[in-house]
């Protein structure tokens, strides 16, 4: 069997026989892998901690057949412990790894921007940079434009016609011009669409300034085409919890 060793991040697991517990883990240079590793369930085990959802590791394997083998893991960095303290960033989180999981549906298949997008947005969150919702919305944008289905939120996404625009889209790919519009659009807030992008953009000046109303149209809009590309939605995003800080400080 062949041994190798990459970065990866852990997205899920599940209990195997007695001791044991699959893993699947988003890495850098091999993609999404599977592996079995071996007593890890005992209270003896010295890596059975940090082979937990949301931790960032150092993992050797040994290539199988189906499933690798986990030989050795170090930490990098346990992201588990901060975001289980604080629903809105553990449901945001969970998300986070779904979707990691969903944009990577061949095994071994090289992800590095996937890879790299899911690491930074789990330490933006456990930093509480900005608001979970926020930072998760982004996430799933920016996700969707690496998979290659990158939404326009400016000029029409079917004709190029310089916006902006009211109508969305979803199966037309975004912001549609009146020669473009089909049926099924809708036409949210201009300020919805400007935070859309500026979420997709990364102008964290401009997401920071939305108000609630925006942030929660825009996350239903953000949901409406992910769900269509993946043609079905997260079981994840129904749990986030969308209530952030100025929705509480004013109740």
């Amino acid at each position: 069997m062949r041994l190798y060793r990459d970065e990866a991040v852990v997205l899920r697991t599940q209990k195997l026989g007695e001791a044991d517990r699959i893993v699947t883990l988003l890495t850098r240079s091999h993609g999404r892998v599977r592996g079995v590793a071996r007593g890890v369930r005992k209270t003896s085990s010295r890596i059975g901690a940090r082979l937990e959802p949301f931790s960032h590791v150092d993992v050797q394997l040994y290539e199988g057949r189906s499933l690798d083998s986990v030989n050795q893991v170090e930490s990098i960095a346990a992201h588990g412990a901060s975001l289980s303290s604080d629903y809105p960033k553990w449901t945001s989180g969970t998300a986070m790894l779904e979707t990691a999981e969903r944009m990577t549906p061949e095994e071994r298949e090289p992800a590095v921007q996937q890879f790299a997008l899911l690491v930074s947005g789990l330490r933006s969150l456990v930093a509480g940079e900005h608001e979970s919702s926020l930072i998760l919305d982004a996430y799933l944008l920016r996700s969707l434009a690496v998979a290659g289905w990158s939404p326009s939120f400016a000029d029409c996404a079917k004709c190029g016609e310089r916006g902006p625009h009211r109508a969305f889209s979803v199966q037309g790919g975004g912001v549609v011009c009146p020669s473009c519009r089909v049926a099924g659009s809708v036409a949210p807030a201009p300020e919805t669409l400007l935070l859309l992008g500026a979420l997709l953009s990364g102008d964290w000046e401009v997401a920071d300034g939305s108000d609630p109303r925006q942030r929660r149209e825009a996350s239903g809009l953000v949901a409406a085409f992910l769900q269509w590309h993946l043609e079905r939605g997260l079981r994840s995003l129904p749990l986030v919890d969308r209530n952030d800080r100025a929705d509480r400080s004013s109740g």
